[in-house]
Parts: C-alpha cells; structure tokens; sequence
C-alpha cells in the first residue's frame, strides 16, 4: 500500500485542533509508526483530491494543494484562492527573471562601449565579447550567475505545475532536465570568459541557447498533446510562444550561416535578438504562475528514524 495524504483534524497529542490554521495535509507512510488521533476524520478515505491549507498571502484562507500522492512530493504547488486576477507573488518571479536578465546585458553592453572594451566602428559585439574584460566580465559572471539560480527555480516550479496538469512523468522530467542544463549554461557562460576559457564557454553558448530553446519547444508540444483545462491565460498566448520558438530557431539557424561566412556583426545582431526572444519566453510563464500563490516544502524523515511526531509541512 502506497503513502497517502491524511486531513488531521479532531484531538491530536491531547490538543483539539480547530479553525483553518490548524487544519493540515500530513504524508502518512505505512510502518512509519504515524502518530494516530484519538478521533479520525469523519472521511478517512485517502485524498486523491486536493487537500486544505492556510493560503500563505492571506492567512485564515484556505487554498487547495495540489500534488500527485503517487510520487511524494518534496515541493507542492497550489492555486490562489483570492479573486480573479489577483496574481501572486510566484508570477513575479519570470517577470524579474526576464527584467534582470535584459538590464544585465544591456548594462554590460553600455559598460563594454564606454571604456573601450569593444568598437562599434569595427561592428556589432557578441554578448560574450563585452562581457569578456574586466570591469564588466565581474559584472556579467554576477548577473548570469543569479538569473541561472532563477532558472533553476522556475523550471522546477513549471516541472510541478505540468504534472499537477496531467503531463506525464518521463517527459516532464526530460523537459526539466533541459531547463536545468539551461540555467547551468548561463552559469557557465558567465564564469568561463570568451577570451579566458573559449571551449567551455562555447558549451555554456550551446547549453544556454540550443537546449533553452528546445526546453521551450518541449513545453509547446507536451502542452498541445495534453490540453490541460486548468491552464490560464489567453487564447493568443500559445501561438505567441509558437512564435517566439520559431523566430529562435530560424535566428539560430542564421547566426551560425552569418558566423560561419564570415559576417561577424550580423550574426551578434541574431545571438542578441534570441537572447531577448528567451528572456521574454522565461517572462510569459508569469502567466502560468498567475494561479499559484505558493508553495509547500514537506519533508519525510526515513522509516527507521521518524520520531513520534515527524509529520512537518512548511509552507511559503
């Protein structure tokens, strides 16, 4: 028998627990000496369903948590239960990601032509190229090194949320690991200099750029094969990332021609117009966390060392 959700309400260690803040979606595991209650809920049928906790932005309220109880979740995701359109604070997050990542390349840019680092005169420069001298190549490695962290978590929050959407397990997982070699190639794309270490950095180019825009056209086909009704946003939205791919990938495909001709400033022109059409790809997925206004971190100690009362369910 597999690990179920339990709703904990009634007596509890000799405490009545009343009121929606005591209310609480505990992981219960077989032969982990669960503590029992001296009174079960009037339904003690596993919930398949979503289970109630206290909405982190508005305390007192309850907002449903989703999560599938065959996989055990460590992060669980669940919608608002404020009004419509009332977005929460997770869609903020593509938002700053896609703000802080274009004012960081564009400062660097700025940086580079002020000091002389690059000549506008001898043609267009790479992203890499301005941020490969120093002062701003410190600059740079700090900007990608904090959006790929923001990456990182955005691609694990959109993992949860298409599952919770009914997107199966294997490609949902290809579909992750794919974002997270994109936040790894941006890291290393920022540490590794152009003129320091030009291999590495052409495998963080690759990462960050081939594999982000694959981790996007991933998404675009997993969304199209399973229909989620839950999903937010406008009608226009989905052809307007179909679009954005597209322009990626006819950009991509031409700045390697250009490159290769050699024509060196137009192809800088398309590797600065993918990263923008990236940055704004990473922004539209604020629609998708319209919904969501937190998250729940649980965590289950192993079966031989749960003490009597390890059932602990933090939310955010």
């Amino acid at each position: 028998m597999g690990a179920t959700w339990r709703r904990l309400e009634g007596r509890w260690g000799g405490r009545d627990l009343a009121g929606p803040a005591a209310l609480g979606c505990f992981w219960e595991e077989p032969g982990l000496g669960f503590p029992r209650m001296e009174q079960d809920p009037p339904s003690p049928t596993p919930l398949p369903s979503p289970c109630p906790l206290p909405n982190p932005l508005h305390l007192g309220q309850a907002g449903p948590l989703h999560s599938a109880p065959d996989e055990g979740p460590f992060l669980c995701s669940f919608p608002t239960g404020g009004p419509l359109g009332m977005w929460g604070y997770l869609a903020v997050l593509p938002i700053f990601l896609a703000v802080w990542a274009m004012v960081g390349v564009w400062t660097i840019f700025a940086l580079a032509v002020s000091n002389k680092s690059v000549n506008l005169t001898d043609g267009f420069p790479y992203i890499s190229l301005c941020g490969s001298f120093p002062p701003q190549s410190c600059i740079f490695s700090q900007f990608l090194n904090v959006g790929a962290a923001m990456v990182a978590w955005i691609c694990i929050l959109r993992y949860l949320q298409l599952r919770e959407w009914g997107i199966p397990k294997f490609p949902n997982q290809l579909c992750l690991g794919m974002g997270l070699l994109c936040a790894l190639g941006a890291s290393i794309v920022g540490n590794f200099q152009q003129t320091n270490e030009h291999s590495t950095h052409l495998v963080g180019s690759f990462l960050a750029f081939v594999v982000g825009v694959a981790y996007f056209w991933n998404q675009l086909v997993l969304l199209h094969l399973a229909k989620p009704q839950g999903q937010p946003g406008a009608p226009w939205i989905e052809p307007l990332r179909l679009l954005l791919c597209g322009l990626c990938t006819v950009l991509m495909v031409t700045m390697v021609v250009l490159h290769l001709w050699p024509l060196r400033s137009a192809a800088a022109v398309c590797e600065w117009s993918i990263a923008m059409l990236l940055f704004t790809l990473f922004g539209l997925l604020a629609v998708d966390f319209s919904h969501l206004s937190g998250f729940a971190i649980s965590l289950r100690s192993r079966p031989t060392s749960c003490p009597p009362s390890a059932a602990h369910l933090a939310s955010l």
